[in-house]
């Protein structure tokens, strides 16, 4: 029996090996093309891509790529994590079976956990993938970015002794996790939410060192891609919307509000810099930048990129919408109220 097991692991190895070395291969194979190509091509077209439209391109596409990485590192190695090493019973023991209850200790957690919009979604599959309700980890997967310390921190420091802005994005942000994660126990259907999985029934899972790399691997690449996507959407509002375009709005509340909503959608932040984008815009009204620092964490192009990929287009479209809504109607509250 064990020489069986022996000869059958020799195989899967060989296998393995005879795989990567044609991936190798053919990966080899589409550098040189790629390197030939440019070799050929690239003298006549240097004009073209070093204009100026299509260095700040290449430049807002880096920055948002590069930020988002390391934060979707971190959310995809606690999302295999939990997948690998926490049983389902004590997920289920940790969240009141009520969503009324589990969505508001849910929201409350988020404020534990230092990372951006890019880890919450990972970590937000694979609390549904163990069972966690969904109303209870959508809650989590908007304020985990919105009110961590890290997030606080950085606004404190961009608005120097105005703690009331700091107090204001704590209240309006988790405000809209919690009411969200209301508004989903009590009106969203399962057929919007396609379950996060990998194709394995529940009885099939495995846990350890093993199935903690394999759930590494499989949400990283996955999710990396619509991180791209997401950066090049950016990129392209930020070269195609003039400056001057943004100049109308600054007089006047009511549509400095929407706008620099919609701005924050557009230009893919990280939240723990929003902060400082929103001091420098300082022509605009105090309720507007709060605006913009509750939206971003939770409604951004590669945030609704994300969750397509995670849980399907047609969850994210309506989510983010209502998401939107939520966060400016809690931003123009919040800010009347305090600021």
């Amino acid at each position: 029996m064990e020489n069986r097991r022996t000869v059958a692991d020799g195989a899967r190895v060989v296998v393995r090996a005879s795989v990567y070395a044609v991936y190798a291969l053919l990966g080899g194979a589409a550098l040189v093309a790629l390197a030939t190509v440019v070799s050929f091509l690239g003298p006549l077209l240097a004009l073209d891509l070093y204009t100026p439209p299509v260095a700040a391109w290449w430049t807002v596409f880096t920055a948002v790529a590069v930020q988002g990485v390391p934060f979707l590192l971190l959310g995809t190695v606690v999302s295999a994590a939990i997948g690998a090493f926490v049983p389902d019973r004590v997920l289920r023991r940790l969240l009141p079976r009520s969503p009324a209850l589990a969505v508001p200790l849910a929201g409350l957690a988020g404020a534990v956990l230092p990372g951006c919009e890019c880890a919450s979604v990972p970590v937000a599959g694979s609390l549904m993938r163990r069972g966690v309700a969904p109303a209870a980890a959508l809650a989590f997967l908007l304020s985990a970015p919105a009110i961590n310390p890290v997030v606080l921190v950085a606004t404190s420091l961009a608005f120097p002794g105005r703690p009331e802005m700091v107090l204001a994005r704590l209240l309006a942000s988790l405000g809209t996790a919690v009411v969200m994660g209301w508004l989903w126990a009590r009106f969203g259907r399962e057929e919007w939410l396609r379950p996060p999985g990998r194709g394995a029934a529940p009885a099939e899972r495995t846990a350890g060192p093993r199935a903690f790399l394999d759930g590494l691997r499989h949400d990283f690449l996955h999710a990396g891609g619509f991180l791209v996507l997401g950066a090049a959407a950016a990129a392209t509002f930020g070269v195609a919307v003039p400056r001057t375009v943004l100049d109308v709005f600054t007089g006047s509340p009511w549509l400095a509000v929407p706008l620099l909503a919609a701005l924050a959608v557009v230009l893919c932040v990280c939240s723990e810099a929003d902060a400082f984008v929103a001091a420098s815009l300082s022509a605009f009204p105090a309720t507007a930048r709060l605006a913009f620092m509750v939206v971003g964490p939770m409604v951004d192009l590669k945030l609704v990129a994300l969750q397509a990929g995670t849980f399907g287009r047609s969850f994210a479209v309506r989510f983010a919408s209502a998401t939107w809504l939520v966060a400016v109607a809690a931003g123009v509250l919040v800010g009347w109220w305090l600021l």
